[in-house]
Parts: structure tokens; sequence; C-alpha cells
């Protein structure tokens, strides 16, 4: 079957916008959860993946993105929500088809749902302490990367999260496109690889990435301690008020504009604005 054309891929996307806002509570919730989990889940494979990893830095980051990837794809052809590609819904709003209650509702509901499955994979990685694999590199790898989440600046975080967002919304954008599994697969995978090769910041991945950080750095008792002391790693930088004031409110707010903003209202603009009449 032929891809939708641009035009099309706007109805199409406004229409989706419409049926995620008028979502019952139970089913927004549980889908909500699944995404923050399947986000998660890719976060896990793509620590995992580049653990101890002595390939150029920009090779590892592009084993990175690939890896992470797995979480957009579950999330678009498994079927949940995810807050960052749920900016896009304000194309229905721009277009008075719902109203500014039914979206920061379901951006509410969506954000705290995908937090919820954020962190609960974080708990079933830490209780299986599946990050001692690798002889402690993916547990170094795991502390690194949470650190420097906290250590990003409040500016950084908001234009970091901005253009993450563009490329996961674009990512969404582009599976409005696919008529099969295999499009949505390929239209996935670019986008996600490239925000994540390139440092960009994504509100629902470090609810993933600092949460196991700082259940290791509490927790994770001898095993742990003895694996960061042999790699004289210093983590006094990850913890819960770094966390949330450099990186997570900067970087949400960054993915809603880069999302809403930059992505969901410019395609708007261009193809659902009824024209004045001549």
């Amino acid at each position: 079957m032929d891809s939708l054309l641009p035009s099309e891929m706007a109805t199409k996307a406004e229409e989706v916008g419409i049926t995620k806002a008028n979502m019952g509570f139970s089913k927004t919730m549980v889908l909500a959860i699944l995404a923050g989990a399947f986000i998660a889940l890719g976060a896990a494979f793509s620590t995992t993946a580049t653990a101890g990893s002595n390939l150029p830095y920009g090779m590892t980051r592009l084993l990175a993105g690939i890896t992470f990837s797995l979480g957009l794809i579950l999330v678009i052809v498994g079927g949940a929500e995810l807050f960052t590609g749920n900016n896009l819904i304000v194309m229905a709003w721009a277009n008075k088809k719902i109203s500014t209650r039914m979206v920061l509702r379901n951006w509410l509901l969506v954000y705290v749902g995908n937090m919820i499955g954020a962190i609960s994979i974080a708990i079933l990685i830490f209780l299986s302490k599946q990050y001692l694999f690798g002889k402690g590199t993916v547990l170094i790898n795991i502390m690194n990367i949470a650190q420097a989440k906290c250590l990003t600046g409040f500016v950084e975080g908001i234009a970091l999260g901005v253009l993450c967002n563009i490329l996961v919304c674009l990512a969404v954008w582009l599976c409005f496109s696919a008529t099969s599994v295999t499009g949505k697969i390929i239209s996935v995978i670019f986008p996600i690889t490239a925000f994540v090769a390139c440092g960009f910041e994504h509100c629902i991945a470090n609810m993933y990435f600092v949460p196991l950080g700082l259940l290791i750095k509490a927790f994770g008792g001898d095993e742990a301690n003895s694996i960061i002391e042999a790699n004289d790693a210093n983590y006094d930088s990850l913890n819960m008020t770094d966390f949330l004031t450099n990186n997570l409110i900067p970087v949400t707010i960054g993915n809603l504009i880069g999302g809403a903003v930059l992505v969901g209202l410019v395609y708007w603009f261009v193809f659902l604005r009824k024209q004045p009449a001549k």
C-alpha cells in the first residue's frame, strides 16, 4: 500500500489526537505505564549494549541510539501512551477539536503513568542485579549516565529537551505515513538513533536512568561500592535535588516546546489551519 502524503498524515494526526484526548482514565493510565516501561527497557538495552565499549565516541553513541530505538518501537507498534509523542495532540487542539482542559488532562495523566512505568523497570533492574553484569561495566555505564544528567544546566536542559522531542515527534509523525509494521519501525529508528547519538535529553528516559543510579548509590551495598571504588568514580552530584532542578524540570519544558510547538503547531499551520476566504 502507498504511504500517506503529508496532508493526509496531518488529518490522521488530528484524528489520533481526538481519540487520545477522549480516552478514559484507566485505559490512559495503563497505556501510559506501559509506555514508560517500554522506554525504560530500551534504555536498559542501550546501557547494556554500550557498557565497557572501546569503540570511538561516535560509534558508541550510534550503538546506544540504535538499541534505544527499541523503546519507541514498542510504544508505536505495541500501542502505548507516551508523553513526548502525545505532544502532537496540539494539532487537534489548534483546530478546536478538543479543549485545553482535555489536552492538559491527557499530558498530566500520561506523564504520571510514564513515570510509574519507568521507575518500576528501574526497581526491577535493581532487584535483579542486572547492573552487576559485565564485571561491573554495566553499573559504571549506568552511574556515569545518571551523574551526567544531574549536571545538566537549566538552560542547557531546555535546549537539549527541545532538540530531543523535535526528533521524537518527527518519528511519530513519520509513522502516520506508514501502512505496515516494517514502515513504522524504519520510521522510528533513524530519528531516535539521532537524538540519542547526539546526546539530547528525553524526560521519560531520564525517569529510568537517574532513579536507577540513585537506587544503586543508596542501596547497592558492598558489591556496587567495590566496583565504584575500583574505578575511582565519584557520584556526589547524583542526587534527587540536582536531578529535578538541573534535568527533569528543564528537559520536560524543552520536550514540550520541541514537540508541541516546533512540530505539532508547525504542521498544523501548514496543513490544517483554516485559510481565510479570498
